[in-house]
């Protein structure tokens, strides 16, 4: 007996244009190539990203099995975690991600100056393609005031409120509680939403990357605060100044694109963008629910002024 997933390997093999369109953070990118397609179809998180209608794509996403990948370059980044290495470099005019498994599986991501793709070569298991994917959205967006913000986001009445924190602080926790505690509240993501300034406003968008929860949902909110998260012994919540709120906001954003000057403009540009507009504040907390009624209290107050 044929599985769903048998059965839309098929309809993949079937289909003449062998692509797929998706859409995350309002930006739409084309994937394209069996193999690619076929892994996406096993993977959770993508799916609700699939874009509706016909539209051209703000980039492509390809699975190349031949041709030159490029060489040398400066490394920019590595990184070691979840049993896996990553090494990011600058090329010419492009950039290079290789990742490598300790089971010795690796795929390598890269750009080309001038070509809106990002290439693919290797071992498409799902831990290396979804952080190459998340690597490549980058890439591809920040150029068009888009970031993956390290953090959990909370949606209430239509408003959507963002908590940062180094990993281990207490992020998932706190936005867990509020869904407990406050009534109407929902999880939007809880690793990776997308921000956008676009519209003359700050918008926050779920996106296929969500950590250990599985929370995809292919929607906006508009931004109405963000909150820096630290563990107390009591309960206390203060609002940032500019200064300190880029200093909040800026260890969120993804760190290897810090090292490459073309990148970080854009990150700088939308964080211009982005902070006169939001309200910033530290939270220091236990993890409980008088701690989630107070950020809630203190954010929906001054959403509402």
């Amino acid at each position: 007996m044929k599985t769903p997933l048998d059965k839309s390997l098929i309809l993949l093999k079937e289909d003449a244009s062998m692509y797929r369109d998706y859409e995350v953070g309002g930006c739409r990118f084309r994937a394209d190539g069996l193999p690619l397609l076929g892994m996406l179809a096993r993977m959770d998180g993508f799916t609700p990203f699939l874009a509706k209608g016909e539209a051209s794509p703000f980039f492509h996403v390809r699975y190349q099995e031949q041709g030159d990948v490029p060489s040398g370059g400066q490394v920019l980044y590595s990184c070691v975690g979840d049993r896996m290495q990553s090494v990011f470099h600058a090329t010419a005019g492009g950039y290079r991600l290789e990742m490598e498994h300790e089971s010795g599986e690796r795929l390598c991501l890269w750009t080309l100056p001038g070509d809106a793709t990002v290439f693919l070569r290797g071992a498409l298991t799902p831990q290396m393609l979804r952080f190459g994917l998340w690597v490549g959205y980058g890439l591809m967006t920040v150029c068009r005031h888009r970031i993956a913000i390290h953090g959990s986001c909370i949606v209430k009445d239509g408003k959507a409120f963002l908590f940062l924190g180094e990993s281990g602080t207490g992020k998932s926790t706190h936005t867990r509680l509020w869904c407990e505690y406050i009534p109407g509240a929902t999880l939007l993501n809880d690793d990776s939403p997308i921000v956008v300034c676009e519209e003359g406003k700050v918008w926050i968008y779920g996106s296929p990357w969500s950590g250990k929860t599985p929370c995809y949902r292919a929607e906006r909110f508009p931004l109405c605060g963000c909150v820096r998260l630290s563990q107390a012994p009591s309960n206390s919540m203060r609002r940032l100044s500019a200064l300190q709120a880029y200093a909040a906001l800026h260890p969120s954003c993804p760190p290897m694109f810090a090292y490459a000057d073309a990148l970080y403009d854009g990150i700088s540009a939308t964080l211009g963008l982005l902070l006169p507009r939001i309200p910033f504040y530290h939270l220091a907390c236990r993890p409980d629910g008088d701690a989630a009624w107070l950020s809630f209290r203190t954010l929906c107050d001054a959403a509402v002024r």
